[in-house]
């Protein structure tokens, strides 16, 4: 089995038009999303999004850069520095 780790997905979403590809490439890697909170800060114009992840690193590091690849998207992954639990993959 693939040693995952947890990480967290920082996202800012500048362009509006961005919304839909990336739920279209979110949702490609729905196996690996624990938890997902999203908020409009429209005084600024921006949505933040965090996504939350237990995934292969290469999976995280690919999502992370598909999604800072979006028009008026920025992406940035946080890793976890916990050891691979015992049970990962028992779900």
């Amino acid at each position: 089995m693939e040693e995952t780790r947890v990480a967290l997905l920082g996202i800012v979403v500048e362009n509006p038009e961005a919304v839909e590809p990336l739920n279209r490439l979110l949702h490609q890697y729905k196996e690996y999303i624990i938890g997902r909170m999203g908020l409009p800060y429209r005084k600024r114009g921006v949505n933040i999004i965090s996504i939350v992840l237990d995934a292969p690193g290469d999976a995280i590091s690919s999502l992370a850069g598909k999604v800072g690849m979006l028009p008026g998207v920025t992406a940035k992954a946080v890793y976890s520095k916990l050891p691979e639990h015992p049970d990962a993959g028992a779900d």
